[in-house]
């Protein structure tokens, strides 16, 4: 690990610890929630605070990087060495409900790759980090992927977009297909905990299609480094656009991979 990877990753840890107590502060209390694309994309005060610390810090600490955060504070300028995607509160509809299943996902590329990704659950108190070539950890301590080589003793999870209401390619079918062929499925509404836990063995694959690059750079890296794998709904890389991701402990992935091509997934 270079130096300057080594500070990233320090920055990085510090950033998602520091968002984390602001989640952790303001969690079940009175909140102002707001909708943004449906009336399901919620955002609060507490993703633009979280935001606003970390763009804040990263403008100050490392002007010349280039910022994509989901709220739409950075600065992704073109042609930067290193690129932080960030998603200050992934799980917002669960913390506004007071649902305690919510993060923040910070994933670091240098040079269009994902070198760095922090993932901190201020409740479990349970900081995720990965280094490109250098293994995952959970609190320091390596993590793997699970062993489970049968799709049917599986434990599995996955999501909905936001525009599950009013559009037919709603994942539907593929969450009907795993729950009829799978141990069990599981939906909580935040993705990049979904790869972490994909990345510590407690669920042995996930899918989701209509994400984002902040909702996945981070995890997938993680997952990765974990010795998972990572592909788009067919089985090629996942687009850089974050738009959809198959994780897996790598045994159950074609089987995976197969289930969704036959309830129709793209």
């Amino acid at each position: 690990m270079s130096r300057e990877t080594e500070e990233v990753l320090a920055l990085a840890v510090r950033l998602a610890r520091a968002a984390g107590a602001i989640q952790k502060e303001r969690y079940e209390t009175r909140l102002e929630i707001g909708t943004k694309s449906a009336t399901v994309d919620l955002v609060t005060e507490v993703d633009k605070a979280c935001e606003a610390l970390l763009v804040g810090e990263l403008a100050r600490l490392r002007p010349r990087d280039a910022v994509l955060a989901e709220e739409g504070g950075g600065d992704d300028r073109a042609g930067a060495t290193w690129r932080w995607i960030i998603d200050p509160l992934d799980g917002t509809t669960n913390y506004a409900h007071g649902y305690p299943r919510f993060c923040v996902s910070i994933g670091v590329e240098r040079e269009g790759e994902a070198e760095v990704g922090a993932v901190y659950d201020p409740l479990l108190d349970e900081l995720y980090h990965a280094v490109r070539g250098g293994g995952a950890f959970r609190n320091g301590r390596p993590i793997r992927v699970s062993e489970e080589d049968q799709l049917g003793r599986g434990l599995f999870a996955t999501g909905f977009a936001y525009d599950v209401h009013s559009n037919a390619d709603d994942n539907l079918a593929a969450w009907a297909a795993f729950v009829k062929r799978a141990r069990a499925v599981r939906r909580d509404g935040s993705a990049a905990l979904d790869l972490c836990y994909v990345a510590s063995g407690r669920f042995d694959g996930y899918w989701e299609p209509k994400l984002k690059p902040w909702d996945v750079t981070a995890g997938a890296l993680v997952v990765a480094e974990a010795g998972g794998r990572c592909t788009d709904l067919a089985g090629g890389p996942v687009p850089r656009d974050g738009s959809q991701i198959v994780a897996s402990n790598g045994r159950v992935h074609g089987a995976m991979l197969a289930l969704l091509s036959e309830a129709g997934a793209r």
